[in-house]
């Protein structure tokens, strides 16, 4: 048994196994790990020398309380913990060798590990992601809509769809993805195992995008939504998630959630407008080698 109960794997099926139920207890909250832990599965059953990475339950009175997953890129996920267990954990990782390039978490958690992760390494936290966290509760079309209506995407929408989850990235500041893209990894990107709506005008054109996840543990996440810059302020953007949020539900979702950009108040408006209401704050902070003090007369330098 590992120091906290920590209990580290790199067995992915193992991992869920045992920790699974935990993950589906809040799907809400826990939406992050669940959908990036079923992609490295899907990943791993695929491709069978495939390291899906390490992943770790925090067992106290023989109940999952915690779990974290460090994926092959070095992103980070943790559900919520403690400041304590935080130390607890930078430390396990560091000892063994696990050195996160990343880490998203609730607010509070994410803060707290970037703390410990620089008193454990040095390694300098540098915030680069916050967001809202809402679920969807009664789904409510706008009133009065944009004329259209919604189409699932095909095959020959391809082109269009990678053009715009760039442009999106491109908006947000998403590097990562952009590489991805631009090397024709698609399906290596967060977008590649998404399902798209687009909203169309009455004469076919698609205006908006909307892509939701695949139902894992009763839940799916929106994202991204997006609507060309010349084409915004119209109301599509509402419409095609209206549109995707109900496909989602009609899958057999229970849970229904998205990511805000705090800083937004237009987008935060319209989702609470057509139904999602506020849960939770999340945050993300990236690691910077610790940097190597020039010699000074003070460490003997000179």
């Amino acid at each position: 048994m590992l120091p906290d109960h920590w209990h580290l794997t790199r067995d992915v099926d193992d991992f869920l196994a045992r920790a699974g139920e935990f993950l589906r207890s809040r799907p809400a909250l826990h939406n992050t790990p669940l959908t990036d832990i079923e992609k490295l599965r899907m990943r791993r059953s695929i491709e069978r020398d495939f390291e899906a990475g390490v992943f770790g339950r925090l067992v106290s009175e023989g109940e999952v309380r915690a779990i974290f997953y460090l994926t092959p890129r070095g992103r980070l996920g943790l559900t919520p913990l403690s400041g304590g267990q935080t130390d607890t954990l930078a430390v396990q990782l560091a000892g063994l060798g696990h050195s996160p390039s990343h880490v998203i978490a609730d607010q509070d958690t994410a803060g707290a590990f970037a703390e410990s992760w620089q008193r454990t390494t040095g390694a300098v936290p540098v915030p680069f992601w916050r967001t809202h966290l809402y679920r969807l509760g009664a789904l409510t079309p706008p009133r009065p809509g944009p004329e259209g209506r919604g189409r699932r995407t095909g095959g020959g929408d391809r082109e269009r769809v990678v053009r715009w989850c760039r442009a999106f990235c491109v908006d947000v500041g998403e590097q990562p993805s952009i590489e991805l893209i631009d090397a024709g990894s698609w399906d290596d990107s967060r977008f590649g195992d998404r399902h798209f709506t687009f909203w169309e005008t009455p004469d076919g054109t698609p205006v908006s995008m909307a892509a939701v996840t695949p139902v894992v543990g009763g839940m799916v996440r929106v994202d991204p939504v997006y609507t060309p810059a010349r084409l915004r302020g119209r109301g599509y953007a509402g419409a095609v998630t209206v549109e995707a949020s109900g496909a989602a539900l009609a899958a057999g979702a229970t849970d229904v959630v998205l990511f805000t950009d705090p800083d937004n108040p237009t987008s935060n408006a319209l989702y609470q407008r057509i139904g999602y209401t506020h849960v939770a704050d999340f945050a993300g902070y990236e690691f910077t080698e610790r940097a190597i003090p020039e010699e000074s007369e003070s460490a003997g330098g000179r």
